[in-house]
């Protein structure tokens, strides 16, 4: 699917609210992936559409991964960047405000949803627990993908399910790419 930056960083704007306004950056993606591998589980479709691998501390949102450790191009214009700072090495803190137009109430719940479990876990707590989940590999220091055929697989989903829902994916994707931009 296309990445929606502006749903990720709306997201991630929700669970840092939650937390106080700032946490540290492993613990977002990771809150990140539990919310989109739920909500895939639930309704057959991600949140913040990003893709995902394992790395050595588990699964990993990608792009938002990149978002928050790659130096940021003068000339981007990047919704991410003007909503949520890195500070600290390690932290992120919520900057301004980006609204949640992109996500749905049944969204916006499962974020709080997930916070709820997992939000007051440590960051190491929470790596322990992805380890734990059957779609991540120990990519032995790269970085391996984690197709949501996987993620659907581990939670006990039919073949028949499975093509089902990769199916509407690939349908919602190419309705995407169809509509007329603003």
């Amino acid at each position: 699917m296309h990445f929606n930056e502006a749903k990720a960083t709306q997201a991630a704007a929700r669970f840092l609210t939650l937390r106080g306004g700032r946490m540290s950056y492993m613990k977002l993606i990771k809150l990140l992936y539990l919310l989109d591998r739920e909500a895939l589980i639930r309704w057959g479709r991600p949140v913040t559409t990003d893709a995902y691998v394992s790395m050595d501390r588990g699964p990993v949102v990608s792009r938002i991964y990149d978002l928050i450790t790659d130096e940021p191009s003068p000339e981007s214009t990047s919704v991410w960047q003007g909503s949520i700072s890195r500070v600290d090495g390690y932290e992120v803190e919520l900057r301004n405000d980006p609204g949640a137009n992109e996500l749905s109430d049944a969204e916006d719940e499962l974020v709080a949803e997930i916070f709820g479990l997992y939000g007051r876990m440590s960051r190491w707590d929470i790596v322990r627990l992805c380890h734990d989940l059957p779609e991540w590999e120990n990519p032995q220091g790269s970085a391996l993908p984690i197709e949501y055929r996987d993620i659907l697989r581990g939670a006990g989903k039919t073949e028949s399910e499975i093509a089902r829902i990769e199916d509407e994916l690939e349908f919602l994707s190419l309705s995407s790419c169809l509509l007329p931009s603003a």
